[in-house]
């Protein structure tokens, strides 16, 4: 196993490609007998820290397949990359890649039920799902361990018998429909097709990935039908020397082999390889353009697109990266500060996207204030500035050694995070890096490449840019094809801006953690450190992890933090105002590994604090003395309301599912404030009020916090006094109302969100009767065994649309059931005519409903209940989330667990009925007029609490 601290060879000696199988000489690969499959086998590198074992093994058919064996996993998860997407579509049927997707989820010669797949992981604790995008296709699933062989048997059926069911055809395009229905008002995807008319049309990643109706038709009498158009693209495209297969599980790398070899040997082998695409993104005699384009978000957008090489190929010298560093600085005298401090912008990003191997895009994206809308040129000809000032001082070594560093750091204590997503990052990175970067990629940088460097800063030039700016009020005859977003082009300005001065690149960072040193010890859950009345400490030492880290959570609660709108338009303004004030000073702490947010709730608002063990503690210092002794200044003011008030305007534009589901939670939880009203408030606020507001929250104060990681209970203690004596708390706990959820009146309730979109909704939700863990594992175990066939009624046979789904939704601890669709082409009415239908039948089969059917459905819940955490941060904030409870339990998941085990078919019949009197529809079609949430929600009474509870 080679780690990252041992050593590694020359570059020369590193790899070397032999036909279509990549071998590491140096490692010495296992040998094999003649008649294994395998023809190799190879490791990557990893971390010192990272106790899992790796093999990478390249079969006789040109599949690689990368194992990971971890023995503390309670998830096995897999994921393949098939390098072919929307970029291979052909011009007559736009949308086949990922119309194929869908078809190789809908049945296989040894498993032909359309729903067999999707029906196995879920019954075992598992998820599933892909995606498409331009130059590849990548399937994955998670699932408990021990069915890992069983999932496989069926994953590997896409990539050997797929049946491409003709009576699957029409329904699935249907999907695919709503699908793109569903993303017509994304506002990056409307960016895209409005560049899609100006970049070269010969790159094939200019087409529409997403297909339709209209796109995927079945073609013209006498052609190929467009079963044998899938068909046929499948057999040229899909082949196992351009599949990458990553699987992660408990099991031993031999045991994994043996299944991978089993049932992935046989992919066929058509001797293909990775397309490739050498047509330039952009035309250099076609630029510069000059676009806008109509947003139908309240926003003002400035994206500044350069062509450059994709970056990919420079992967161990990251020459792009370290320019985007500069220019992405957030720090004094950086771009961003500048235009802050003018206040022409509040926010700015940098970096490469739209890479196709062989060319990308440079992308400057700046958030403008309507000041720097009215001053466009000015914010262009200081980004030039900000280039030109690179230029001029050169990149020195000294950038590139504290890049290599952090980087170095970030590598060594990586978290790998849940197994399904880290299988698919795996599969992707095996199809792009040389086996030994696979992990290390992302982090490598070996030294700095100035010529490869200055290549990059001399295509950010103002000869060689597309700038679109996008405003809600831009107008326009001329609109895309896809996604249909007004737009012009517009002849160069006939005056260049004046640059702001003040422009500095950043300093040394003096962030940088020096003592990375593991400190032992284990504690099995929180306890408590410090108690008063007013001030409560949790503590837990952690070294599972392996990272020098701690997570800090500080609670400051306060009785007005949501007493009306104003008090909660006043919470968020003080916590984002804080968030703001830092930014600049603290960005290069946050470079070096040190994070901290403030975030508003409806007791008050949390800091939170990431980072290193090593300097956390001046950090926190700072913090708190920002947040109390800080001048409020009327630029910092004024962009914070505009950046919540902006938030608040745009929320009729966001996606249904979500407004859906803030609509019901406004409904039932108290106290609670819709956009508007928080628009509303924010307009009658001026700074005095937030100057008046911290004074009154910081005088009376209860505070709770929790300390996680790896920091002995000395080493807390002394933060803890630190932060006790700065925010000096003096409230008690009950003088702060709880978040309260609200019960359901029987009978049935409808209640419609305050939208602009175009698509119509339906969220049934169904209301448990009382917050017992008897209650919550019963409702749980019933969502378990509805969630499939709703899925599989509703959205592959009804094709009602392409958000669909069934799940367990709780209030805090009150129990409940989301039932949620929306569509395109059918109104709300017919939809929830289509779920009354289905609880129906669902109820009926109640009768028949035994245990032995039930027990895989009980299983699979208290599997989910009971994963492991992957990351320090993700078991934070379990924790942290438990001390909103009363009482405090850490062991909630492990106590439901249980219960969930005990549920049985009777108890399941004896709750269905008064789940179904109480239920709560949040509807929407076009133009439907907005409920009165707050009027509603008054005539609610508190949700029954449980003694357990109480």
């Amino acid at each position: 196993m080679l780690r990252l601290s041992e050593l590694v060879p020359p570059p020369s000696m590193r790899y070397a490609l032999t036909g279509a199988v990549l071998s590491l000489a140096w490692y010495a690969p296992t040998l094999w007998a003649e008649e294994s499959p395998v023809l190799d086998t190879l490791t990557p590198v990893q971390s010192e820290y990272d106790a899992r074992d790796y093999r990478v093994l390249t079969l006789e058919n040109g599949l690689q397949a990368l194992l990971v064996s971890d023995p503390d996993a309670d998830k096995a998860a897999a994921s393949m990359n098939v390098r072919v997407g929307s970029a291979q579509d052909p011009d007559d049927l736009e949308g086949l890649a990922h119309f194929l997707e869908h078809m190789l989820f809908l049945g296989t010669t040894p498993y032909p039920e359309p729903d067999a797949y999707q029906r196995y992981i879920a019954d075992n604790a598992g998820s599933h799902n892909a995606f498409t995008s331009q130059q590849d296709t990548n399937y994955f699933f998670d699932v408990a361990p021990e069915a890992l062989p069983g999932a496989l048997d069926r994953f590997s059926a896409f990539f050997l018998s797929p049946l491409f069911n003709a009576d699957q055809l029409e329904s699935e395009r249907n999907i695919i429909h709503s699908e793109y229905m569903a993303r017509i008002r994304d506002e990056s995807r409307r960016e895209n097709d409005v560049l899609d008319q100006v970049l070269n049309p010969d790159n094939a990643t200019t087409g529409f990935a997403v297909g339709s109706r209209e796109t995927l038709a079945d073609p013209a009498t006498g052609e190929a039908s467009l079963r044998e158009r899938i068909i046929d693209f499948y057999h040229s495209h899909y082949d196992a020397n351009v599949m990458n297969l990553a699987v992660i599980a408990p099991q031993p790398l031999d045991t994994l082999e043996e299944w991978v070899v089993e049932r992935f040997a046989n992919i066929p082998d058509n001797g293909l390889t990775a397309p490739t695409i050498d047509a330039p993104l952009a035309l250099a005699d076609e630029l510069p353009l000059y676009l806008e384009r109509q947003s139908l978000l309240d926003r003002r957008q400035l994206n500044v697109y350069f062509p450059v090489p994709d970056p990919i190929q420079y992967y161990r010298t990251k020459p792009a990266s370290l320019i985007a560093h500069l220019l992405g600085d957030e720090s004094e005298g950086s771009l961003l500060a500048v235009l802050r401090k003018a206040g022409l912008a509040d926010g700015l990003s940098a970096g490469v996207g739209r890479g196709d191997g062989e060319h990308a895009l440079f992308t400057v994206a700046i958030s403008l204030t309507p000041r720097g809308a009215e001053r466009l040129e000015d914010v262009q000809a200081t980004l030039f500035a900000a280039v030109d000032e690179i230029r001029r001082e050169g990149i020195e070594q000294w950038r590139f050694d504290e890049q290599a560093t952090l980087a170095e750091q970030a590598f060594r204590f990586q978290q790998h995070g849940d197994a399904q997503s880290e299988a698919t990052q795996l599969a992707m990175s095996l199809s792009r890096y040389p086996v030994e970067d696979v992990q290390y990629a992302p982090y490598r940088m070996d030294a700095m490449d100035d010529d490869t460097q200055a290549r990059y800063l001399d295509a950010l030039t103002p000869d060689n840019m597309i700038r679109v700016y996008s405003a809600a009020d831009i107008e326009s005859d001329t609109v895309s094809p896809w996604f249909d977003t007004q737009w012009r082009a517009l002849a160069a300005p006939p005056a260049s801006g004046q640059a702001l001065g003040g422009l500095s690149l950043p300093a040394p960072n003096p962030f940088i953690a020096h003592d990375l040193t593991l400190e032992p010890g284990q504690d099995k859950a929180p306890s408590i450190l410090v108690e008063t009345p007013s001030f409560r400490v949790w503590h837990m030492q952690d070294s599972r992890f392996n990272t020098p880290s701690v997570e800090w959570r500080i609670s400051l609660q306060h009785p007005s933090a949501s007493y009306s709108a104003e008090e909660a338009v006043l919470t968020r303004m003080l916590a984002g105002w804080l968030n703001d004030s830092l930014s600049t000073t603290l960005y290069p702490a946050w470079l070096a590994g040190q994070s901290f947010s403030a975030y508003p709730h409806a007791r008050g608002m949390t800091l939170s604090f990431s980072g290193w063990r090593d300097g956390q503690t001046p950090f926190i210092e700072q913090a708190i003395e920002q947040l109390e002794r800080a001048p409020i200044t009327d630029e910092v003011f004024d962009r914070v309301r505009y950046q919540l008030a902006r938030e608040w305007r745009n929320a009729p534009q966001a996606a249904l599912y979500g407004q859906a589901g803030r609509a019901l939670s406004e409904a039932l939880m108290r106290p609670q404030w819709s956009s508007t009203e928080l628009y509303r408030a924010s307009e009658r606020l001026e700074r005095h009020h937030l100057e008046d507001f911290r004074r009154r929250f910081l005088a009376s104060l209860y505070v709770d916090a929790m300390a996680v990681g790896n920091l002995d209970a000395d080493e807390a203690r002394a933060q803890a006094d630190l932060i006790r004596d700065a925010l000096r708390p003096r409230l008690e706990r009950d003088e702060v109302a709880n978040l309260t959820p609200l019960a359901i009146d029987e009978g049935g309730q409808v209640l419609h969100p305050d939208s602009a979109r175009d698509e119509s909704l339906v969220l049934r939700y169904a209301q448990g009767r009382d917050e017992s863990v008897q209650e919550q594992a019963t409702l749980g175990v019933i969502a378990q065994w509805l969630g499939t066939p709703f899925y599989q009624r509703l959205r592959t046979e009804q094709q009602l649309g392409y958000v669909v789904n069934a799940g367990y939704s709780p209030l805090l601890d009150a129990p409940g059931i989301a039932f949620m669709v929306q569509s395109a082409d059918v109104e709300s009415d017919e939809i929830a005519h289509r779920i009354d239908a289905f609880l129906e039948s669902a109820g009926e089969e109640l009768d028949t409903l035994d245990d032995a059917t039930l027990a895989p459905y009980r299983r699979a819940l208290a599997d989910r209940l009971l994963e492991r955490d992957t990351s320090l941060a993700g078991m934070a904030n379990r924790y942290w989330q438990a001390t909103a409870r009363d009482p405090v339990r850490f062991d909630r998941r492990e106590a439901l667990a249980k219960e969930v085990m005990t549920v049985s078919p009777e108890r399941i019949q004896a709750a269905w009925p008064a789940l179904m009197a109480r239920t709560l529809d949040v509807r929407f079609d076009p133009h439907d007029e907005p409920s009165d949430l707050t009027a509603f929600r008054a005539t609610l009474s508190p949700f029954p609490r449980s003694a357990e509870t109480r």
